[in-house]
């Protein structure tokens, strides 16, 4: 059902050739040139009908169904199948499947649709046309997704370019915030100083209303802000000046207070000189010329002249005193006049000096204030630059310091020029660079993690070859007592024999239990072969695949001992080991048992009296009439009894 036809056998052979070529597998052509189909009679019942009548085919391919279907008919049931297979030489099968083959064999029963052959390849042809629609499907859908990939990577180059943006506009804000905390402590700062400013301005205010002549003055003085751009030696100069005109200002206002004194002394004795002794002094004169031009009397009026005269001459010295004493004192007021004049002066003197000092603090204050401005403006520039220097990305190390010596005015001149070229390159990926940059770390990075890996894979590779070499030696050192060992348990099991245990390897040789040492891995081994002889010691030996069943048990229980003297169990429990054994074999194992019970506890059920000699305790399972187990201790003679007993009934 599964060849493949063809017109002729050239054909074939075309094809063939081809497949050899492409080694695409082996198929068997059945060409119809070479068909000879002859003519079949059929019976002619009811009960049996043709089956290449049943089939439908194209006309060409009839020899290839005569061939294959034309000696084949169906029929109601099995008896007639045989009947019409030996009467006509045809192969017949039944509605049920059953098959009756002309030369005789007969094949049939229950069949299992699920594994039908012509199922299966209509399966297969239907799997088929669906891997063909699917990859059709797979295609287009690739074809379809390729174009939103692209612009999934174009959206994700867009996602990488925002939140580069982003990073750096959050790296710019931490030292915004902190400018903008500076500029907020300034300003409360300023707001400080500018209360108490109006405050001083309050009382400055106050006191200009006695202070008209230097109004214009201290009005610079107080809108102007504290001097902060005066170095030391000014700052020393304008306290000295100060201190001096406070001075100055204490002498004039002493000067002033004892020149009004002197002045008030001054008018009380022009007063009374006018008014008191002058007057006396005009009385006496013209009682005088009145007594020169009188005659003298008598000697009262002598004595009267005589008081008059010293009276007179007590004034004329009283005035003349008063007279040095107005002169002095108007020689004072002229000395306090002359000081308070001088004073004045340099008042005047100073006062002009503290206003040059004003308007020289008020033109340092604008200088002040026009290089802050500039420098606002400079540091605004400076922050345009840092962002288009972000913007440009990661700049290389040389930028730092190729440019530091140049002027400015040629930096601005080189950037402008480069600023028109760049706008050449509008749609030139900027983060390239950048991009280059941190794949060039994240290569070295993963370099640097490749060489740590490649070293740790070594420092594996070394623990796993000593682990290998441990694992080896171990299991070689294991293999060489286990088989020293059986060596000299199956000796004393079988004297007149000899076993030994063989490593198997990959290849077709093998090696001996006392193998040399100094041999390689066991990874060359494929496991453990058992030679026995029970006959001879020098003989080959026979496998275990050679022996009967009584020798394989022995040659177990010899493998068991081995491995109980290598590595002891605490117990051992055996079920009728002696089954199949000889009675000379039994003998042996029960001795080799009684030999080995000194360093482990044997538990053993057995039908055999062997046992029974070295055997320490017994115990018997008895069934009662309900057919429930116990056990319970016997002596060695019941149990004797006991398995003599069951000889005999067997």
């Amino acid at each position: 059902l599964f060849h493949v036809v063809v017109d002729t056998d050239e054909t074939a052979t075309r094809v063939l050739k081809a497949m050899l070529e492409e080694r695409v597998g082996r198929v068997t052509f059945v060409p119809l040139n070479r068909l000879r189909v002859k003519e079949v009679q059929y019976p002619d019942v009811e009960e049996v009908e043709p089956l290449i009548k049943q089939l439908e085919y194209d006309p060409k391919f009839e020899k290839a169904f005569q061939q294959v279907f034309g000696k084949t008919c169906v029929c109601k049931d099995l008896a007639l199948a045989s009947k019409y297979a030996r009467s006509h030489d045809l192969n017949t099968i039944t509605i049920e499947g059953d098959k009756v083959d002309r030369k005789g064999a007969i094949s049939g029963g229950y069949h299992d649709v699920r594994r039908s052959r012509m199922d299966a390849i209509g399966t297969y042809r239907h799997w088929k046309t669906r891997f063909v629609e699917e990859s059709e499907k797979s295609t287009k859908l690739k074809a379809e997704i390729t174009p939103l990939e692209q612009e999934i990577t174009h959206l994700s180059g867009e996602i990488q370019i925002d939140s580069s943006k982003r990073m750096r506009l959050l790296d710019s804000r931490e030292p915004l915030l902190k400018e903008l905390a500076t500029v907020q402590r300034q300003k409360d700062q300023l707001e400080d100083k500018l209360a108490k400013q109006r405050t001083e301005m309050s009382a400055l205010e106050t006191e200009l209303t006695s202070l008209q002549a230097q109004q214009k003055g201290y009005s610079d003085e107080i809108g102007a802000p504290l001097s902060s751009s005066l170095n030391a030696r000014e700052m020393k100069e304008l306290q000295d000046l100060v201190k001096t005109v406070d001075k100055l200002k204490t002498s004039l206002a002493e000067a002033q207070s004892k020149a009004t004194e002197l002045q008030y002394r001054k008018d009380m004795l022009e007063v009374e000189l006018s008014e008191s002794l002058r007057k006396k002094r005009d009385e006496l004169e013209g009682v005088l010329e009145r007594l020169n031009d009188a005659p003298l009397d008598d000697s009262s009026d002598t004595a009267t002249v005589e008081a008059r005269t010293r009276e007179l001459r007590t004034l004329e010295s009283s005035l003349s005193r008063f007279a040095g004493e107005l002169q002095a004192e108007e020689e004072r007021i002229e000395a306090a006049s002359a000081s308070i004049a001088a004073d004045t002066k340099e008042l005047e003197k100073e006062n002009q000096a503290q206003r040059e000092d004003g308007r020289a603090l008020s033109k340092q204050q604008k200088l002040t204030e026009r290089y802050l401005a500039k420098r606002q403006i400079l540091t605004a520039r400076k922050d345009e630059c840092s962002r288009n220097i972000r913007d440009l990305g990661v700049l290389p190390e040389e930028a730092f310091e190729k440019y530091t010596k140049e002027k400015s005015e040629r930096l601005l001149k080189k950037l402008a020029t480069v600023n028109e070229n760049l706008k050449k390159f509008g749609h030139v990926n900027k983060k390239a660079f950048e991009q280059y940059s941190n794949f060039t770390k994240q290569r070295e990075q993963l370099r640097k993690r490749r060489e740590d890996l490649e070293a740790s894979a070594k420092s594996i590779h070394a623990l796993m070859a000593t682990l290998d070499q441990r694992k080896d030696e171990a299991i070689e050192r294991t293999f060489k007592q286990v088989s020293k060992y059986f060596e000299e348990v199956f000796e004393k099991l079988v004297p007149a024999g000899r076993g030994r245990l063989i490593m198997q390897k990959n290849i077709d040789e093998t090696q001996d239990a006392d193998m040399e040492e100094g041999v390689g891995s066991v990874d060359r081994y494929t496991g453990v072969a058992i030679k026995v002889s029970f006959n001879s010691k020098v003989d080959e030996g026979l496998r275990i695949q050679q022996l009967s069943g009584g020798q394989k048990s022995l040659v177990a229980l010899a493998t068991v001992f081995a491995i109980q003297k290598c590595d002891p169990a605490p117990f051992y429990l055996f079920d009728e080991i002696d089954a199949n054994l000889d009675a000379q074999y039994r003998t042996a194992v029960a001795s080799m048992i009684h030999e080995l019970s000194g360093s482990a506890q044997f538990i053993t059920t057995t039908f055999r009296p062997e046992m029974l000699q070295k055997a320490d305790k017994f115990y018997g399972v008895m069934f009662d009439n309900q057919k429930v187990s116990s056990i319970r201790s016997i002596t060695r003679q019941n149990a004797a009894d006991f398995i003599e007993h069951e000889t005999l009934v067997q």
